[in-house]
C-alpha cells in the first residue's frame, strides 16, 4: 500500500510554505515490521538519488512488503530549486547547509526547522539511507560511522565496492568540529542508535545511469537485509578505507592541472606527484601537488579554477594501517620531476 503526504517543512518570510512529499510504502494488511527511512536531494544539485526513488516507486508499490519504507525524494526544496549545495544567506545566514543541523530544532533557523520536520519520520526508523551525489570524477562509495557495527552491516548490504569509514566525535580530526560534522543526518542518526549510511552516487547535476542503478539495487538490498523484502543481499566483497584524512588540498589559488595518468581507483604512496597548481597570468608553478599519505584515489577535482583550501584529490586511507605497507613505497607517481607543459 502506498500513501503520499505533503509535509510543510518551514515557511518563508512571505508566508509561502516550504513543502515536500513524503511517500510511505507499507503492507496492505497492516503487518508490523521494520521501517527504512530513505531521502534524497538534501543538497539540491545532487539529483541521482531523486531518480533512484522515482524508479523504486513502482517496485515498492507492487512489492509484498513485510515492513515500511518512508521515502523523501526532495529533502531540501530550497536548494533543489536553485540547483545548489546550500541556501542563500538571506534564507538561513546561520546554517546554509541543511546537513549540518540534524536532528533539527522546531524553533530554530529555517534549515533547523526543515530538519526537525523530517526527523519526525527519520527518528522513528530502524535504519536510514541518506542518498547523496559526489563530484563528477568520483568513485561511487558508501560512508558509514567507523566502529558502528550496525551501520557497517547496512553499508555492506547497500553493496557498492568501496566503503569509507568516517570517524566521528572525539575520535575524529580537528576539522570535524570546525565543519560541524556532528550535525550530519548520518551522525545524528547513529548517535540516536539508528544505523545510518550515506551512499555517494557520482555525480552532480546530471542523471548518470550507472549511479542510479547502483542506488536502486542498493536500496532494494538494504530492504532485503532488514527483512522488509524477501531474499537476501549478495555477500559484500569490496574494500574499506577511511574518509577525509587523506585529502590533498590547494596551498594557494590558481589553476589545477592533474597529471594525465592520475586515475580513480589508483593506489598512491606518500610524495607521489599528482599534478600542479599554477598562476594563470605568469604561468609560474605555485604548487607541486603531492600525496601526503598512502591510499586510494577516489575523487579528482576537474573544475580547474581553485582557491586555497580546495580539495584537489580525495585519497581514502586504509582502515588497517598495516595495509598501507602493502603499497609499493615508490608508488606509481613517485617521479615528481615531470614538467607542466604550458
Amino acid at each position: 500500500m502506498h500513501t503520499a503526504e505533503t509535509v510543510t517543512l518551514a515557511r518563508l518570510p512571505s508566508g509561502v510554505p516550504v513543502q515536500t512529499t513524503v511517500h510511505i510504502y507499507e503492507p496492505a494488511d497492516g503487518t508490523d515490521g521494520p521501517t527504512l527511512y530513505v531521502q534524497a536531494a538534501q543538497h539540491g544539485r545532487e539529483i541521482n538519488g531523486t531518480e533512484v526513488l522515482r524508479r523504486l516507486h513502482g517496485r515498492l508499490e507492487r512489492a509484498d512488503l513485510a515492513g515500511r519504507v518512508v521515502a523523501v525524494p526532495v529533502a531540501d526544496p530550497l536548494t533543489f530549486d536553485r540547483v545548489s549545495y546550500t541556501t542563500p544567506e538571506s534564507l538561513d545566514s546561520v546554517h546554509s547547509n541543511m546537513n549540518r543541523v540534524w536532528p533539527g530544532d522546531a524553533d530554530g533557523t529555517l534549515h533547523e526547522r526543515m530538519a526537525a520536520a523530517l526527523w519526525e519520520f527519520a527518528g522513528d526508523a530502524d535504519a536510514i539511507v541518506d542518498l547523496h551525489t559526489g563530484s563528477p570524477d568520483m568513485l561511487t562509495h558508501t560512508v558509514y560511522r567507523r566502529d558502528d557495527d550496525a551501520s557497517r552491516r547496512l553499508a555492506e548490504a547497500f553493496g557498492v565496492d568501496l566503503l569509507l569509514a568516517e570517524a566521528a566525535g572525539e575520535d575524529a580530526e580537528t576539522e570535524w568540529s570546525e565543519r560541524n560534522f556532528d550535525g550530519k543526518l548520518r551522525v545524528a542518526a547513529t548517535n540516536a542508535e539508528i544505523p545510518s549510511i550515506t551512499p555517494e552516487l557520482a555525480h552532480n547535476k546530471q542523471l548518470v545511469e550507472s549511479a542510479i542503478v547502483a542506488g536502486v539495487d542498493g536500496v532494494l538490498d538494504v530492504c532485503r537485509s532488514l527483512g522488509i523484502l524477501s531474499g537476501a543481499p549478495e555477500p559484500w566483497d569490496g574494500r574499506t578505507y577511511r574518509n577525509h584524512l587523506g585529502r590533498v588540498t590547494a596551498d594557494t589559488s590558481g589553476l589545477f592541472v592533474a597529471r594525465e595518468d592520475l586515475e580513480l581507483g589508483r593506489e598512491v604512496s606518500p610524495n607521489d606527484h599528482l599534478g600542479w597548481v599554477y598562476d594563470p597570468t605568469t604561468y609560474d608553478v605555485l604548487q607541486e601537488v603531492e600525496a601526503e599519505r598512502a591510499g586510494l584515489v577516489y575523487s579528482i577535482t576537474r573544475e580547474a579554477t581553485v582557491t586555497a583550501g580546495t580539495t584537489l584529490v580525495g585519497i581514502a586511507l586504509p582502515v588497517d594501517d598495516g595495509l598501507a605497507a602493502e603499497i609499493d613505497e615508490a608508488g606509481p607517481f613517485a617521479d615528481g620531476d615531470d614538467e607542466l607543459d604550458i
